[in-house]
């Protein structure tokens, strides 16, 4: 199969995953018990009231309408109305997206470079009491629960040291740099404002910590595993036998050959973390996508629910799809 076919197959098979996601959503947030017109009345009301602000959210058609509606408004780019304040979802999102791939582009940085520094030490050292140390370490840390690690991290460097902000809200007094990107990081640094580059950098150090740590058990095993395999081969064994330093032979041959399947687990971990930072977005109160899904939960807020769904399936396809076209144009025995 040639790359351009094996392009469009994956191509067409993420279209019925994100409908599948995005229809079993729909349906489920509809036949749980809890009323989101209700919500917003704190007494009894006039049942006409109630009558005429479900029409206004769409709410008194049949469910089959109201999802096929849904489905007209997405093809047009239109993730629907809030159900509180009638704001466009994609509005919101725009707002809360930047801080979830910040969080998420620093944690995976944090996680690789761990994961894979400590997944090298244990093979180069196997079998001996480092490498069975860093394979517990790799275990607990992957074990632990994220929001547990993030209170003990607050209350370590927080509270106790006083180094690092003990969440991921700017105080209003800082200055906020032109949005270009959304990315506070990203913006200073497009501002010229190197200062304030390591400003928002150091709101992002504990949360990202956190993150990385707990997902960089899985970079430990894999490159422990691979790196194990191929230390044993022809090449590298012809390599040390040249001569070469010992950094050399690790790194630009034996790890630049174990990296493949690495490289496909980064994409797989990246797409999960942008799914899964709202316990970390949560425990330190960044107002990322995390927290928004979170409060649109809270509040019933359908379209706000189904919004946030719909990009975290999107997202997720698009970097699986990505990873999957990398391996394929690295290894052309996956397009067989």
């Amino acid at each position: 199969m040639s790359l351009r076919s094996y392009v469009v197959t994956r191509i067409l098979l993420t279209i019925p995953m994100v409908m599948l996601l995005l229809t079993f959503v729909f349906f489920i947030l509809r036949v749980l018990p809890g009323d989101p017109v209700l919500l917003h009345f704190e007494r009894q009301v006039d049942p006409e009231v109630v009558a005429e602000y479900r029409r206004m959210l769409g709410l008194d058609k049949p469910p089959i309408v109201q999802y096929f509606e849904y489905l007209a408004g997405l093809l047009r780019g239109d993730l629907g109305l809030s159900m509180y304040g009638f704001e466009p979802i994609s509005t919101h999102i725009a707002g809360r997206f930047p801080a979830t791939l910040e969080l998420t582009i620093y944690s995976m940085l944090f996680a690789v470079l761990l994961g894979v520094l400590l997944g090298v030490k244990a093979a180069k050292n196997y079998d001996r009491p480092v490498d069975h140390g860093i394979r517990l370490f790799g275990i607990v840390t992957y074990a632990i629960p994220v929001f547990f690690l993030g209170m003990i991290l607050q209350y370590i460097f927080a509270i106790q040291l006083r180094w690092l902000p003990p969440n991921g809200q700017f105080p209003a007094r800082w200055r906020v740099p032109p949005r270009v990107t959304g990315m506070y990081t990203v913006d200073t640094l497009l501002a010229g404002d190197v200062a304030g580059f390591f400003y928002a950098l150091s709101y992002l150090i504990l949360p990202s910590i956190t993150l990385g740590t707990v997902l960089c058990g899985i970079f430990i095993r894999l490159t422990r595993t691979n790196m194990l395999e191929t230390l044993r081969s022809d090449f590298v064994v012809a390599a040390e036998a040249r001569g070469l330093s010992d950094s050399t032979v690790t790194y630009r041959y034996a790890l630049r050959n174990a990296f493949l399947p690495i490289l496909t687990m980064i994409g797989l971990q990246f797409a999960a973390l942008l799914a899964g930072a709202v316990l970390t977005e949560t425990t330190f109160n960044i107002r990322g996508l995390g927290t928004y899904l979170v409060e649109r939960i809270a509040f019933r807020d359908y379209t706000g629910i189904q919004g946030a769904v719909v990009v975290y399936g999107i997202l997720v396809s698009i970097v699986t799809l990505v990873m999957d076209l990398l391996y394929a144009y690295l290894d052309p025995r996956i397009r067989l």
